[in-house]
């Protein structure tokens, strides 16, 4: 028995962002020190590094739990299920269901909770729960799916990574352009066909300080206010990445015992265009092999950093269309891989 993908959605927010909306900010380092560089020389080193050129923002009238509502809709309707047949509905997510209008993280009810009631499953029995797992929650939200099927718990899952990280930035960081908002969900269920999740690998690391390399902080500019917003150690991120995610990536591709000339396309988490284009390289010098040309759809460019909604998201795009050059056949190996606060890394090696 495998577990199968039978249904995707996603909601892409209309609201474009591009990187001009920044030009007047005021910027200050992680010491409370405004940075001297002009705002122009600022976003275009931002630019080089990252890859990003413009993000999505969510309506203001809609929540975390209205987007993943949304997703899951489309990804219901594309399984041809009964949604009320459902068993788990996990939902993924750092920040809950914040509203627009207030700076308070909210997360009481749980966010999965508020996505069944938006769904209208009248079934009790359909349990609904929230994931916080950072970016790599959506993936994290399919390993525990998979575990659920293969013990007889349940038939079906639907799995949604959901953000809204445009109202966690801090206008004073650097980091506030990295961040967007989206929802990708996904329906599973067993499979007693060859296609399927193939095997998984989960890590966390601590010991070394790990834990505050992404974090809720108070603004750069010095301020009385206590207000928290997303921050992140970009370089320890990096550098933590670099050295992690490519022996996780091999460790799945090895236990599904599937030769590296056999994986089509990689769906990395959409964190940073030069670091995940550095990871899948690396990735490829651990079996001595080059990079192929196509293996590494990316998104990042237009939509930014939506944490645990980038990979879903991109592989909706990419399963219902040829999208920027990138198409799925029937029996491709795929990869789902992410990194994120915890610090949390995930993978999992999937047979269309």
């Amino acid at each position: 028995m495998s577990i199968q993908i039978i249904g995707t959605g996603a909601y892409i927010p209309e609201e474009v962002e591009n990187n001009a909306s920044f030009l007047n900010n005021e910027f200050y380092d992680d010491a409370g020190v405004k940075i001297p560089s002009s705002n122009p020389e600022i976003i275009e080193k931002f630019k080089a590094i990252t890859g990003i050129e413009e993000r999505r923002y969510a309506p203001k009238e809609m929540s975390s739990a209205d987007i993943a509502a949304d997703a899951a809709e489309k990804a219901i309707a594309d399984a041809g299920i009964d949604r009320e047949q459902i068993d788990y509905i996990i939902v993924a997510h750092n920040a809950g269901n914040i509203s627009a209008n207030s700076d308070q993280v909210d997360t009481l009810p749980c966010v999965a909770a508020r996505v069944k009631a938006n769904l209208n499953i009248k079934n009790p029995s359909c349990v609904a729960y929230d994931i916080i797992f950072g970016c790599p929650g959506w993936v994290e939200g399919m390993i525990q799916a998979k575990a659920f099927i293969k013990s007889g718990m349940a038939k079906y899952c639907l799995v949604i990574g959901s953000e809204t990280l445009s109202r966690l930035i801090d206008p004073t960081d650097r980091d506030s352009m990295i961040y967007a908002d989206g929802a990708g969900a996904t329906v599973v269920t067993a499979s007693s066909e060859e296609s399927g999740v193939l095997s998984h690998v989960s890590a966390t690391y601590t010991a070394d300080g790990e834990a505050d390399f992404i974090f809720y902080g108070t603004a750069y500019k010095p301020t009385t206010s206590t207000t928290k917003y997303i921050k992140m150690h970009g370089r320890k991120v990096y550098e933590f990445a670099l050295t992690h995610v490519p022996q996780a990536m091999k460790a799945c591709l090895d236990q599904a015992n599937v030769p590296i000339d056999k994986l089509k396309k990689i769906f990395l988490h959409q964190a940073n265009l030069k670091m995940d284009e550095a990871i899948v390289n690396r990735f490829y010098r651990l079996y001595k092999e080059k990079t192929p040309d196509n293996i590494l759809p990316m998104n990042i460019q237009k939509f930014g950093n939506s944490s645990v909604a980038t990979v879903p998201t991109l592989y909706n795009l990419v399963a219902k269309a040829n999208y920027e050059g990138h198409k799925l056949h029937t029996g491709d190996v795929i990869m789902f891989a992410s990194v994120g606060a915890g610090m949390h890394i995930n993978a999992i090696t999937y047979r269309v």
